[in-house]
């Protein structure tokens, strides 16, 4: 069997073959030349290259002739094959050996679909930086000139109203102009891909399953789910972790013990920090991961407590996935709020009903939904704890002795609307439970 090895560049390839225990260099391919050299190759024949930006396509290629082809990952094939002499002609060697020998650690191929799905997100992200960037234009514009607009969102309406009648010198006027002409193009594009996305997120149940955590919006479950592609590829939440860079470095050596530092950042930046993103709106929300981000910030910092946060979602997510569960402390109104749709019946506007009013009749209680601790099954004592909750878990009824959010007394939806006093914490819940529990 042949083994062969490219050194894959934009415009050429350096190949190498290793056969019959010795590799030679066989030369440098052109990349308009790649399909004969595909052409060429037998169904025995073991193709192995590194991941490039190009990588796929000639993956796609290669497939169609050769048995195998083995995507390389070049940071651990760096830490296995280092040396001092780096050549195209050495490298090509270097992984032919490798490769003949399975001693590539291999990345794993993702379908034409997931494929295309990264490449749409990536494009949003790409269109968004340069929104983010003729935004910052604007405001450099307003602070050179020494105006301060007092506007919430300065491209809102109320903002582009404000921008259309400021005063500015000719040369200011006329950059300000090309600024916002360029913002709204970009703006539409931005939109009319939202869109495209918007139709896969209600298509995918996966992507659907993680908008129930609360911060998890369709843009970052569809990321998120591109990134992952099969669950089952990662055998622990603790791979995942890994594979996205939120894992702490561990520097330990002898009889030293093991000392942590920050987290390795490797893996695709830009689902890291949709994560970072999505922890800053889950901390606001009643929950374990507030209670998880309040118990560490109040140790660590705000900000270490912020990606600890974004790492548990990680763990969350894997478990949702795996489980094919949803999220036990959804909460249903923001849920359907993210996905669009109307409010299910029994609710007004997406608030918990409060019941019947003064002098109607009772009605039939529906089954309370999955929002807050309602989930934690049992019945109210006199001291606020409920039977059948897991250890550590401790509840409060508001002071008014009614049902809110549909069965459970966490939300702050009693005291908001009618006024009434509460205990037990600013939303009537105190969650104390182990994160591991529920994670």
């Amino acid at each position: 069997m042949r083994t062969f090895a490219l050194d894959v560049h934009k415009n050429f390839s350096e190949v190498a073959v290793h056969e019959g225990g010795q590799v030679r260099r066989v030369g440098r391919v052109e990349t308009r030349d790649l399909r004969a050299f595909a052409a060429a190759l037998e169904p025995t024949d073991h193709v192995v290259l590194e991941s490039t930006s190009v990588s796929w396509a000639i993956v796609d290629l290669l497939a169609e002739h050769a048995g195998r082809v083995t995507i390389s990952n070049p940071m651990q094939t760096k830490a296995i094959a280092q040396a001092k002499v780096k050549t195209d002609k050495v490298d090509a060697k270097v992984l032919a050996k490798l490769g003949a020998a399975d001693f590539v650690a291999e990345v794993w191929v993702p379908d034409t679909e997931t494929r295309a799905l990264r490449r749409r997100v990536a494009h949003r992200a790409s269109l968004v930086r340069q929104r983010t960037a003729l935004r910052n234009q604007v405001h450099a514009i307003l602070a050179r000139n020494l105006l301060a607009l007092e506007a919430t969102d300065l491209f809102g309406k109320k903002g582009r109203a404000l921008l259309g009648a400021v005063e500015l010198p000719e040369h200011e006027s006329e950059q300000l102009a090309s600024a916002l002409r360029l913002h709204d193009a970009l703006q539409g594009e931005v939109q009319r891909l939202e869109r495209t996305l918007a139709g896969h997120a209600l298509k995918s149940q996966s992507v659907r399953r993680l908008m129930t955590i609360p911060g998890v919006g369709s843009i970052t479950a569809l990321s998120i789910v591109s990134v992952i592609g099969e669950v089952s590829r990662f055998p622990s939440a603790r791979h995942l972790v890994g594979y996205l860079g939120l894992d702490p470095k561990v520097r330990q050596s002898g009889e030293r013990a093991a000392r942590t530092g920050h987290i390795s950042r490797q893996g695709q930046a830009h689902a890291r920090g949709l994560l970072v993103e999505a922890a800053h709106a889950a901390v606001r929300t009643p929950g374990p991961l507030r209670a998880f981000y309040r118990r560490l910030g109040a140790r660590r910092g705000q900000k270490i407590a912020l990606v600890a946060t974004a790492r548990k979602l990680a763990i969350v997510c894997w478990h949702m996935l795996t489980r094919e569960e949803d999220y036990r402390f959804e909460a249903q109104a923001l849920t359907l709020r993210k996905a669009r749709q109307p409010p299910a019946p029994g609710r007004r506007g997406g608030r918990a009903d409060h019941g019947p009013g003064r002098g109607q009749a009772p009605r039939a209680r529906a089954t309370p939904a999955r929002t807050g601790a309602a989930h934690l099954r049992g019945r109210g004592g006199p001291t606020g704890k409920r039977r059948g909750a897991s250890r550590g878990t401790r509840l409060f009824r508001p002071s008014c002795g009614r049902r809110c959010a549909a069965g459970s007394w966490s939300p702050s939806t009693c005291t908001s609307r009618r006024g009434h006093p509460r205990r037990g914490g600013a939303y009537g819940v105190r969650l104390t439970f182990s994160s591991a529990r529920f994670m």
